[in-house]
């Protein structure tokens, strides 16, 4: 399996490649009223709007603005593209899929990664990004979203 692995707040993640479609500079995010505390607001990629999901609010991770410095993943659940705020992308590795931990079950509350791989630079958490938003939270998102077109 590919995923590509990005910082967060000194810490790696990754998801898997396939559901990546690109990351670019980060730019001015608009607001959205309405939508859920995990997203920042939205911005218009190509003539759509995306949503920008906020990683670190999701992971119990100190609070700040984007910076102009920061990157956006914009990637693909089954339902919607998404925005993601990174500090930084490092690449794409490869991980045998017997490499990778399953930590749902072995850790209680980590039900929003896939697992843990390791490679040159030690461990990498997989996010689960169709895991990110709940029922209710998407419910929610979709309602803001169609109120800003």
């Amino acid at each position: 399996m590919q995923f590509v692995v990005f910082h967060l707040h000194g810490q790696r993640f990754a998801l898997p490649l396939e559901s990546v479609d690109r990351i670019v500079n980060a730019v001015e995010v608009a607001p959205l009223p309405g939508a859920p505390i995990s997203v920042l607001g939205a911005i218009d990629v190509g003539g759509r709007v995306l949503p920008v999901l906020c990683l670190r609010q999701r992971f119990g991770l100190p609070q700040r603005d984007v910076d102009p410095g920061d990157q956006f993943l914009i990637a693909r659940t089954v339902s919607r593209s998404v925005v993601l705020v990174i500090d930084q992308a490092q690449g794409v590795v490869e991980a045998d899929l017997s490499d990778v931990i399953a930590l749902d079950e072995a850790v209680p509350g980590l039900e929003q990664f896939l697992g843990m791989t390791r490679d040159d630079d030690g461990l990498v958490l997989i996010h689960d990004l169709e895991k990110f938003l709940s029922h209710e939270e998407s419910v929610s998102l979709d309602a803001a979203l169609e109120r800003s077109a």
